[in-house]
């Protein structure tokens, strides 16, 4: 278990009004820098092209609100930064009953849950209550004011962790900082990757190079792929994007598009190591920044582990999302998930065999002198580990092959390596 206190970080990040631009990223990459030190943070001036997408305008919001006729906010920006449509435009003066309707969003299945509404690249304005606050809404007139802008001239900011390691193959760990407050949608993702970033960082050696991005979703990796995809194609062997790992009600896994990927048997190892079985989705259930790395195009070998998975638990994109539904037990059971796929990754090399046949185990100490019944299943493992170290297969695959756990073969491997019996092939 990691001793961060993930859900106090989450717990101060909550109330931060977030959107794909604005003071809430650069505050909240403020927040995170001050954990991670490591932490670049970059801009992207708004109007940048990027494939097919542009930045928008850098969105600013500083109070919203509601008001009756005697001047009361009965919806407030100030109570939940959810009240607001996302990338609203500014508006103010009054509004009859039936004409302020037509800018109201609620949800009259889930009557006491705001919903989060965005409206990033066509002009709109609203305000987001409860189906039960909508109801109490009886006035015939009432006072509205978004004090907002759009800057054309703005930026949009994201945030980027290089951690060397000895070889220049690199995991990416990609996470985003664009919701307001929602905290499994949103905040366990970024914990998360803050306290793995912090893990690496103290590890004495890495034998991979991470690469950890903290970035608006969707347009925010189109803008990085745009940047640094030639570089990401030579270099990246396994990624994940970090989204939804903060409750205690399941795990998930959703493969890369292609499926079996390193970063897909690292992680589905991890799980079995663990004694976990996952609800495993398919790439057509996809629906975060895996939808980028795995493009055509692109073709990134990336995937997600998950606690309950997006737009599958109840409570997604709704005020319902809040701090009680996320735990610290939640977020550190995701952690170790992710830790355990990344010592895997740091361990999964392949191997050859040296000596033709079965080399000779006894005479270095590595097999029973004495050959008496069962004998031969305490060096089984060896047997079979060097049995499959034939320079083709992962130690990832070889585990996989002789129904061992993987780590058990690293240390065998090692053992084997020290005695001259195999070789590293890469």
């Amino acid at each position: 278990m990691t001793a961060d206190p993930m859900h106090q970080w989450a717990t101060e990040l909550f109330p931060i009004a977030r959107s794909l631009t604005g003071p809430g990223v650069r505050e909240t990459l403020a927040y995170l820098q001050k954990l991670a030190p490591a932490l670049k943070v970059h801009t992207v001036p708004s109007g940048t092209q990027a494939f097919d997408w542009t930045v928008p305008p850098e969105w600013t919001i500083r109070d919203a609100f509601i008001a009756n006729g005697a001047g009361e906010r009965v919806v407030d920006f100030r109570k939940s930064n959810l009240h607001v449509v996302g990338y609203s435009q500014p508006v103010e003066g009054w509004l009859s009953r039936e004409e302020l309707d037509k800018h109201l969003y609620s949800l009259p299945d889930m009557p006491t849950a705001i919903p989060y509404v965005t409206s990033y690249y066509a002009p709109r304005w609203g305000f987001c209550v409860s189906q039960q606050h909508r109801q109490r809404l009886t006035d015939e007139r009432y006072f509205v004011k978004i004090d907002s802008d759009l800057n054309p001239q703005g930026v949009m900011n994201y945030g980027e962790i290089v951690l060397p390691g000895q070889s220049m193959s690199e995991v990416l760990l990609s996470t985003y900082v664009c919701h307001p407050s929602l905290a499994n949608n949103e905040l366990s993702g970024p914990v998360v990757a803050t306290a793995l970033a912090r893990w690496l960082a103290g590890r004495e050696t890495r034998r991979l190079t991470y690469r950890i991005l903290f970035i608006p979703e969707t347009i925010g990796s189109i803008i990085y792929l745009s940047r640094h995809l030639e570089h990401l194609k030579r270099h990246v062997v396994a990624g994940y994007v970090l989204t939804c790992v903060g409750d205690e009600r399941a795990y998930s896994y959703l493969p890369s598009r292609e499926g079996d990927t390193l970063a897909d048997r690292a992680a589905r190892q991890a799980f079995r190591d663990l004694g976990i079985s996952p609800v495993t989705y398919s790439f057509l259930d996809r629906g975060s920044d895996e939808r980028q790395y795995c493009s055509p195009g692109v073709d990134l070998p990336v995937c997600s582990i998950m606690r309950s998975k997006y737009a599958v638990y109840p409570e997604y994109h709704t005020s319902l999302d809040d701090l009680t539904l996320v735990t610290q037990a939640g977020l550190e059971g995701a952690f170790e998930v992710y830790r355990r796929t990344l010592e895997l990754l740091e361990a999964n090399r392949t191997f050859a065999a040296v000596t033709p046949c079965e080399p000779q185990l006894d005479k270095r100490g590595l097999y029973p002198t004495t050959s008496i019944k069962n004998s031969g299943q305490q060096i089984r493992i060896i047997l079979n580990v060097l049995a499959y170290a034939d320079g083709k297969r992962d130690l990832l695959s070889l585990a996989d092959t002789i129904g061992a756990n993987a780590f058990e073969c690293a240390t065998i491997a090692e053992l084997l390596l020290a005695h001259d019996l195999l070789r590293v092939v890469e």
